[in-house]
């Protein structure tokens, strides 16, 4: 059972790099030219989450409300990811909040919340403005929190933030990105590659998209044995419709099975698909 649940857990861990989580931005990529453009608030991306076939389980994810962190206003890209009640294991419910300066392009931090067997914990980090260190408070329930100081590379970001950034970029074919990750424990550098462009068959219909390799430097069970593999919409919005990935436990896949455009985004019409804008919650302290 414990086996199985560690796997569980790992491929819920894809839905969130779905959800924001394989690639990233620093300070030396700039914006788009007209700020963020492919996502704004009121966006949600729902998505199956599937081990080596079968269904994990599922995670959702939702550009909130305009709200403050660390004294200035962000957009809190809040994530759910939630285990199949019908899979047979320990009930898991993981909440990760990443705060993102829609202006800057960056992260300022992130909230935690995990529950997994009704057992909780809960992760904050905050980064300075430049990204060059982290405050990061980690507390299990009934005891004490321990905070620790990181220094990191210039323009660090969370992997969460770093695929909404990407999503502005023009995702050329040959393009490279190589980024600064820190995910409250462990930094290390990312690169990604855009391959090229072709049609997948999706919950949602046969889609064009583009293709982007990945490579990550996660441990344990992320560890990955191959490259991850993200397929964006080929349109303006970039959302990621699959991710595929490869780590130690077996083989994860995570699928867009619904979407909801975001609030602003009307000047550039319907995503294929996509429905009425969500109404965005808040996940700001």
């Amino acid at each position: 059972m414990q086996k199985r649940w560690s796997t569980v857990r790992a491929a819920l861990a894809v839905g969130l790099l779905a959800a924001g989580g394989a690639l990233a931005q620093t300070a030396a990529a700039p914006a788009a030219s007209a700020g963020c453009v492919a996502f704004g608030p009121g966006e949600q991306s729902t998505y199956k989450v599937a081990y080596l076939g079968v269904t994990a389980g599922s995670t959702q994810v939702t550009v909130g409300a305009p709200t403050k962190f660390a004294g200035q206003e962000v957009w809190p890209i809040v994530s759910v990811a939630k285990s199949d009640p019908d899979l047979g294991v320990w009930p898991i419910k993981d909440k990760y909040v990443t705060y993102f300066h829609p202006v800057r392009q960056t992260v300022l931090g992130s909230d935690l919340f995990a529950d997994e067997n009704r057992k909780r914990r809960r992760q904050r980090v905050k980064l300075d403005d430049t990204g060059k260190s982290a405050v990061v408070v980690k507390q299990k329930e009934g005891e004490p929190p321990h905070e620790s100081t990181h220094e990191l590379p210039p323009g660090t970001t969370d992997v969460a933030g770093a695929t909404f950034a990407l999503r502005n970029r023009p995702l050329k074919v040959g393009e490279s990105y190589s980024y600064p990750v820190f995910t409250g424990s462990k930094s290390f550098t990312l690169a990604a590659h855009v391959e090229g462009r072709q049609k997948i068959k999706t919950p949602l219909g046969l889609r064009d998209v583009v293709r982007v390799r990945v490579k990550t430097e996660f441990s344990g069970k992320l560890e990955s044995k191959r490259d991850i593999v993200a397929f964006f919409s080929d349109d303006p919005f970039h959302v990621p419709l699959r991710i595929e990935a490869d780590f130690v436990v077996g083989t994860m896949v995570a699928e867009l099975t619904d979407y909801k455009q975001g609030r602003d985004l009307a000047a550039l019409g319907p995503m294929p698909g996509s429905t009425a804008p969500a109404s965005g919650g808040s996940g700001g302290r």
